[in-house]
Formats: structure tokens, sequence, C-alpha cells
């Protein structure tokens, strides 16, 4: 209800309050004749204040202290119309009770007079630990300050000790009802989500998670006829949620854990103790399900819910179908939901086929690392769909598929997965050579042929003869790998074409497993027979030259990578154009050899030139600008130039955290970046600052042993040395050392400038020893 409504509401009161019981009912009839909800509130309202001391409407306060003592005696959960509430809430009438509490309207009526909604806590729910932290978080829950989230103007216990809180009262109806009731089309529909996500990522930004996003706790209201949502119960599920085991984790459906349907296999998940803002972001994934389906992803039959047992076998086991596969499975359901949003089933399938399935699939990822990082990112998609802009979202590569069934059943892993990533790829190339069939007639035959020989050569060349001998064991894949690379040439020898195309591919697969010697000598292979059957100057051969020098650069051969890198540059520059994307990709390269050769300003010129066309063709927030932007702030920093990357850093910031929000990896990369920068600048209070933040998302986000928290936690302990906090500097360096810290440097840490000052203490002194002992016993093969 909004505070115009309110009023009216009041008003209205008021005036039927002085009339006698008859002229009261014919006032009524009148004023509400065209608003049936109008005059249920009034009728409500009415029937609690019969029950109130004649005096109470000109005396807030009487008879506070008897009905206090009269809410003391009954008990805190005997609640009816008309009591008074801890002395200045009135309650009206009940809106709802669940397995979490009660949920009363009810007036404030001192110090303001206003409509709340006030949340009385089920007993049993809280215990002394509750209390505690129901302490620190109920001043908290006061800083969020959005217009798509619901007040929360109070918050205390009674006298029994029950905890309630006391919300804006949101007279609305649920998202999906709201929607459906008004017949939103799709689009429009969109447009209220992206609303409610950016709700949720202000309070992400605030550290409060949900937890129980639903449709029911995301209601819509009509503001200067515009439909505005308003999250409630939001902060609700931290606060009052006690710790709880894995014994107690699944009696808690219905109550402050979630709601199946639409809580993500994580909260379900009794190993899982770390639950963080991407919970919320697989709620919302199912949310969407909904407002574009009907249907919630493991639902067969509009409101039929499933048992608790078989939805959580399907969240562990099965993937849902995708949403235009879901509606088309029944002619019934697909005729309902087309009606609801304004369309005919054949276009409402077609619309939701294609860029929205891709969406909601990523929201509603089993493995949360392959979520959208952030609300912010899902946002962020659905509006490039309704810009039609390319969106970021990707369906699960094969290889993804394969790693998910080799960790399932564990066999031969080793081999297993580097055979089907070749497979994988010729298989890739197999479509593309097929593909040529259907644009070129008048070589169909010989496509066909190859399209023949590239399964034939994959189907025999991949056999592992005894599969036990070579179960878990890397280097008999290893083996199977270079046996497959050379038997190319015996394979395919007539076909020269093919040839290099494999050569380039099997080059590829080396190379993204780190055997770099063997990837070399492919690639020279496959650019020697394209510059032979193809021209200098054709784009695959400078594509295999360019990949070439990467590989260079990867063995540390820089000189060598930066002739290459130029001598592919100048070609493509005049072959294809200084703004076609293997020319862009080859600057790049060039600037990021030209870094640790210590030619920092030739690369700063490369990364300049690059990025201009980049803002200009691509734009300044597509995912290359932005990466490009860090790169050149990396390489001011390096250069010493740290007033330049400061500045460079903090405009690449502005934009991720607008774009892909404040949690993404790569915002909270730029921003150790930056604070990175400020240390050496001398800035340590700010520096501080930024280490401390980072840290705290990704603990959260990454969890406390990932090699990323790891790191943080070691730069934030530097900057404690440098402020001269010596204990706490030297604590959180020993907990990023047990963490699994990545090597910092050459150096090791006892040769890291910003530790000068921890120097000479025994315990650093035992520090460094111990790190150069895990790292020994890291390299030590098992």
């Amino acid at each position: 209800m909004t505070v115009a409504s309110w009023e009216q509401v009041k008003e209205l009161l008021h005036q039927a309050v002085s009339l006698e019981p008859e002229a009261r009912a014919k006032f009524l009839a009148e004023v509400c004749a065209a608003d049936p909800d109008l005059r249920a509130e009034l009728d409500s309202l009415l029937s609690a204040e019969a029950q109130l001391s004649e005096h109470f409407m000109r005396s807030p306060l009487a008879g506070v202290f008897d009905r206090e003592r009269e809410f003391e005696n009954c008990g805190a959960t005997h609640l009816e119309a008309g009591q008074l509430f801890v002395q200045r809430f009135v309650l009206i009438r009940k809106l709802g009770e669940g397995g979490m509490g009660q949920v009363w309207l009810a007036e404030q009526i001192a110090p303001v007079r206003r409509p709340v909604a006030l949340k009385l806590i089920r007993a049993g729910m809280y215990d002394e630990t509750t209390m505690q932290r129901f302490e620190v978080e109920r001043q908290s829950l006061a800083i969020m300050e959005h217009p798509g989230i619901a007040k929360v103007f109070d918050a205390g216990s009674t006298p029994q000790g029950q905890p309630y809180f006391v919300m804006e009262y949101v007279r609305g109806l649920p998202i999906t009802e709201y929607c459906d009731q008004h017949r939103l089309k799709i689009r429009d529909r969109l447009v209220l989500f992206i609303q409610v996500c950016e709700a949720v990522q202000h309070a992400h930004q605030k550290a409060f998670i949900h937890r129980d996003l639903k449709p029911a706790n995301i209601l819509i209201l009509t503001v200067d006829d515009k439909a505005v949502p308003r999250i409630i119960d939001f902060g609700l599920a931290k606060t009052t949620a006690p710790e709880v085991s894995e014994h107690t984790l699944f009696t808690r459906f219905g109550q402050f854990m979630g709601t199946p349907g639409y809580m993500s296999p994580e909260q379900v998940d009794p190993n899982i103790h770390d639950v963080d803002t991407r919970t919320d972001v697989y709620s919302l994934g199912a949310i969407l399900y909904v407002l574009l389906t009907g249907l919630q992803p493991f639902e067969t039959k509009r409101r039929q819910r499933l048992a608790l047992d078989q939805w959580l076998r399907q969240l562990r086991e099965d993937e849902p179908p995708v949403p235009s596969g879901k509606i088309s499975e029944d002619r019934e359901e697909i005729g309902a939901s087309s009606a609801a949003r304004s369309t005919q089933p054949r276009q409402l399938a077609s619309e939701l086929s294609g860029d929205l399935d891709l969406i909601t699939m990523k929201a509603l990822e089993k493995d949360r690392d392959r979520r959208y990082g952030a609300v912010a990112e899902l946002a962020a998609d659905v509006r490039r769909y309704l810009n039609d802009e390319p969106i970021t979202a990707r369906p699960a590569s094969a290889g993804y598929q394969i790693r998910k069934y080799i960790s399932r059943h564990r066999v031969a892993a080793a081999v297993t997965t580097a055979l089907l990533l070749l497979m994988t790829a010729f298989s890739a190339l197999q479509a593309i050579q097929l593909q040529k069939i259907t644009h070129e007639r008048d070589r169909a035959n010989r496509e066909r042929d190859r399209a023949n020989r590239i399964t034939d050569f994959t189907t025999t060349m991949f056999k592992v003869s005894n599969p036990s001998e070579a179960r878990g064991n890397s280097i008999t894949a290893r083996e199977i790998l270079d046996k497959a690379s050379k038997n190319i040439d015996t394979g395919l020898t007539t076909d020269p074409e093919l040839k290099a195309q494999m050569m380039y591919v099997m080059g590829d697969v080396y190379y993204n497993l780190g055997l770099y010697p063997r990837a070399q000598i492919l690639l020279q292979q496959a650019m020697e027979i394209r510059q032979r059957i193809l021209g200098p100057e054709h784009p695959d051969t400078l594509r295999s030259v360019s990949f070439l020098a990467n590989v260079m650069e990867a063995e540390g051969d820089y000189a060598e990578a930066e002739k290459l890198d130029r001598e592919t540059l100048d070609e493509q520059r005049r072959v294809l154009g200084a703004e076609h994307p293997d020319t862009l990709a080859s600057m790049n390269n060039l600037a990021n050899v030209l870094e640790p050769e210590g030619h920092y300003a030739e690369a700063e010129k490369l990364y300049r030139e690059t990025l201009d066309i980049r803002h200009r063709v691509l734009g300044p927030e597509h995912p290359d600008t932005l990466v490009l932007m860090n790169e050149l702030a990396r390489n001011q920093t390096d250069e010493g130039h740290y007033a330049e990357a400061e500045k460079s850093f903090r405009e690449t910031l502005d934009v991720q955290r607008r774009v892909l929000g404040p949690e993404h990896l790569d915002t909270l990369a730029s921003t150790n970046n930056l604070a990175v920068v400020l240390l050496e600048e001398g800035h340590y209070a700010e520096a501080e600052k930024s280490f401390r933040e980072t840290l705290e998302v990704k603990r959260r986000v990454l969890g406390p042993e990932h090699p990323n928290t790891a790191i943080a936690t070691y730069n934030l302990g530097s900057s404690a040395a440098h402020l001269g906090r010596r204990d706490e500097a030297l604590a959180l360096l020993r907990e990023a050392v047990d963490h699994g810290l990545p090597p910092i440097s050459d150096l090791g840490i006892d040769k890291d400038p910003h530790l000068k000052s921890l120097h000479g203490d025994p315990r650093f002194a035992a520090l460094v020893a111990h790190a150069k002992e895990r790292a020994a016993a890291a390299e030590t093969p098992k």
C-alpha cells in the first residue's frame, strides 16, 4: 500500500467511525462501489476498531499497560485482532502464517501513525545464538535504502524474548500472479525482472543474502500507473537463522532456510556451509523460469507441487528442461502460458528459444561456479537480450559435459579426458566439413569423404587396448596423445588441408594442457602446410603464426614470439585491415610480449591503439574492452607510472561495477590491482580498505581456500605490515600460506619489499621457513 492510498483509507476510516452503523454501511457502499479491495480494508479496520477502547482514536496510548499485561499473560503466540502489541502497534488482521511465524497487518500508533506488517518469529526457531546475532543484525537491516526493497522500520523482542520485525506494509500481488493477471508480454515481464535484480544486487552490496527469494516475497504494486516491485523479508533469513548441523538442515524447509522449488542446490547440501550471493542468483533463475513458462523448473503441471523427496532427488541429479522445451511438451500448458503472455503458442516457444533459454539455464546451473557470478551479471544479460545485443551466457561445452561425466564415474579419467577432448575437437571439425556440403554442392563428395576420414581416424587412433593399465595414468594419456598426433601423417596423407586443420586442433589441445613443446611442433607443421597450400597471406595461415607466437611466449621465448607477432601483425593490417578481430588480437598479443621484455612504452602504445578501436567498435562496456583497459593499467603499474595506473584502474572499475557487479571476479581483480597501486603510492589506509573489501567478498564467494582468496589475504597482510599492525599482518600471512598461496614471485615472501617491517621478527622467519616447506612439498612428485 502506498502512502497516498493509506492516507485515503485513514481519511475514510475517520469519516466512517463518526457515523451511526446504518449510515456507515450506506457511506461505505457509496465510496467503495468501484473498489471492493478498499471496502475490504475498511471493514477490517472497523472490525478491529470495534474491539478497542472507545477512547483509543483520541488517545493512542490509553490502556497500554493493561493490554501489555494481557499480552504477557496470554503468551506471545496467542494474538488476536485489536490487541496492542509492544505498546505501539494495534493488530488489525492476520495476513499469513507459515513455518517461520505469523505476519499481521497492524497500525503503528507511536511515534507516527502508519500501516505496517508485523512479523513474529515462531517459538522454537530462536535460541541464545540466534538472539545474539539478532541484536547485531537488527540495526543493519535498516541500512538498505532501495525502492525495490520493503523497508524494515523496527525490530525487537517481546518480554518473553520472542523476536519480531516491523516492516513496510506492501499491498501488492506476487510477481507471477501480477504478470498473469495483467497478461504481460515477455518483454514487460523481463523489465520487471531487471528491477527485481537491481534491488537484490543492492542488498548484496550491503552484505545481505535473501536465501528465500520466491514470487510470494516479490510483490508488485502500482505507483502512478506503473508496476513497481517490492521485495519483502530481505535479510530476515540471515538474521533469524540459527547455526544448524547437517542433521537439522533438512527439517527446516518452508522456514528460514528457503522454499522448495526456488532453493539452490547448495542450500540443501549438508556438506556446503558457505552459501553465498550465488544462491540468490539461482532463486532468481527459478523465478525467471516461472515468469517465462508459468511452471517451476521441475514442475510437470501448473500449480501442482512435487513431493519434497522427489524435488530433492531432481535437484541433485537432474537438469531441468530449457524453458522453450518445457512449455512445448504439453499443448495444454503452452496454451495457458501463451494466453497469459498475450501471444500465440508457437510465438511463445520461438521467443523463449535461444537467448532466453541460455540466460535462464546459466542462472540455474547446479555448479555455482558456472552460474552468473553476481545478480548484476544476470540483469546485464537480460538487458542485452532486450537491446538485441549479444549475451554472455553460452551453453555448456561438450568438454564441460564430459568432465562432469568423468567426475561421476572416475574411470581412466586422465586418458579419457585427453581422448574425449580430441574427439570433441575433431567432431567440431567434422561438423564444419559437413556444413560446407550444403553450401558447396560441387565439392559435396570430397567433403563427405573428408568427414568420413575424420570419423575413421578418431575411432581407430584413440583406442586403449587395455583400459585397466591406463586407469588414472597421466603418462599413458600423454603417450596416446602423442601416438594420435603422429598418426595424422599416415592416416590423412592425401589431404594436406585437412591434415593442417587437425594439426592446428591437436596443437590447441596440447597448449591447453600445458604441453608446449609438442604444441609448438604441431603448430609449426600446420603453419608450414598452410603457407604452402593457402599462401602466406591467407587468414588461416596468419592465425597459425599468431598461435605459434603464443606458444613461444608461454615457453618464455619472448624474442621469437615478438618476431612472429610483428610479422603477423604487419600482414594482418595490410590484408585484413586495422579493425579486424584477428588484427586486434595480434596487437594485444604483441603488447603482452613486449611487457615482460621491459618495452613498456611500446606496449602501452599498442594497448591504447587497440583500446581506441575496441571502444569505437565494441563499446566501452564490452568484456574485451574491459580486459584491455585492465591490461593497460597493469602495464602502467609495471612501468612505475602509478598515478596513471591508478586513474586507469579507477576508470575500469567504474564500468565493471556498473556492468558486471561488485562481486564479479574481473571486478575483484581490478579492485585488488588498484589496491596494489595505492600500496606502491603509499596510500596504505585506502589500499587496506580495498584489500579488505576484496577479501571479504572472495571468502564469501570463492571460499577461504581458493588461490585468489589466499592472494587477497596476503595482500591485506602486506598493508597491515605497512600500517604497523605486526600481529595482524603475521596472522594474515600465515592464513594465506596455509590456504595454498601461489608463488608471489621467484624471490619468495622474505624478499617482498612490502614486508620489510617484519624482518627481524622470529615469527616472520618461521613463517618464511613454513612457506618454503609447503612450496617444496607441492613441487615433489607424488
